[in-house]
């Protein structure tokens, strides 16, 4: 959300909740300009943030008057207090450890899996390292790929492996079998 405010130049109206000043008699040309501009950027971004919400939370925010205010009861919404946070983020981290890729899944879809869960860990301020999740993939594999593995053990040291190499050495003979 926030890169799509800053896409829109408004994101630094919606961190800073700074007041409009009203403009001098006899403003110049330039004055005008940058009045209108700072008016219009905060009026694009409490539409912009009006547009993005469903009906039951504009229906909470519609009577609040700056885009400040908005994000601020939407960021509490969503991401809650720094315990919640904290909460949400171990209740993921255990999701992730609990995980085993089924005999039916794919490597891709595992791996995407996996991502899926350690990036909502990461939006929530803890770290969770790529290496981790090779490590989680390494051992949780089905054995169809003990083959694939004992291979590249003897070709690559393990512990320095990056995902994107292991998911690469993992869909190979995936897609050979595919293609028989």
């Amino acid at each position: 959300m926030e890169a799509y405010l800053d896409a829109n130049d408004v994101w630094e109206t919606v961190e800073e909740d700074y007041e409009v000043p009203p403009l001098p008699n006899n403003p110049t040309v330039a004055q005008m300009k940058s009045h209108k501009e700072r008016r219009l950027r905060k009026s694009k971004a409490k539409s912009i943030l009006f547009t993005v919400v469903s009906p039951i939370i504009f229906n909470r925010i519609m009577t609040m008057k700056t885009a400040h205010k908005i994000w601020n009861f939407l960021k509490e919404e969503y991401e809650g207090s720094e315990k919640i946070k904290g909460m949400q983020a171990l209740n993921l981290i255990q999701e992730l450890e609990m995980q085993r890729m089924k005999d039916s899944e794919t490597i891709k879809d595992y791996a995407d899996k996996l991502l899926g869960i350690a990036n909502k860990i990461r939006i929530l301020g803890t770290e969770i390292p790529d290496s981790q999740i090779v490590q989680k993939i390494l051992v949780t594999i089905p054995e169809k790929y003990e083959a694939t593995l004992t291979s590249l053990e003897n070709s690559k040291d393990l512990s320095t492996i990056t995902l994107a190499e292991l998911l690469t050495a993992l869909q190979a003979p995936e897609q050979r079998r595919l293609m028989r």
